[in-house]
């Protein structure tokens, strides 16, 4: 009987240290972050199949997403130290470029982008 007290106990004490080192461990992980909001025209309506670009100023790589139906687009998964830039086209209409810096805290940004401007 003091033999399963024992194992008992040691596997309490196991299972308490595990949970805390994986506590610890997704403490140090950064959050990723997530940029998100419409493409609408100069009347802030929402474009439908505007082209959103998202460019990663360190590795040059691009994402692309086509806005819906109600103008909105989606970026998840961003890595929080890095910096971006985002803009949105649509029949040579261009939106402003916008700069993501790493320093920004925000997990969640919201950033409308309004096709104003023919490309250059």
């Amino acid at each position: 009987m003091n033999t399963l007290k024992r194992s008992m106990w040691l596997i309490a004490v196991l299972a308490f240290l595990a949970s805390a080192a994986v506590a610890q461990n997704s403490k140090h992980e950064p959050e990723l972050r997530t940029v998100r909001g419409q493409v609408i025209d100069k009347g802030d309506n929402p474009i439908q199949a505007g082209v959103v670009y998202l460019k990663n100023t360190r590795t040059n790589a691009v994402r692309t997403y086509i806005s819906d139906d109600a103008g909105n687009y989606r970026f998840s998964g961003l890595d929080p130290n890095a910096d971006y830039e985002l803009h949105a086209e649509k029949d040579g209409a261009k939106s402003q470029l916008h700069s993501i810096s790493s320093l920004d805290g925000r997990k969640d940004m919201v950033l409308n982008l309004k096709l104003d401007k023919k490309k250059d």
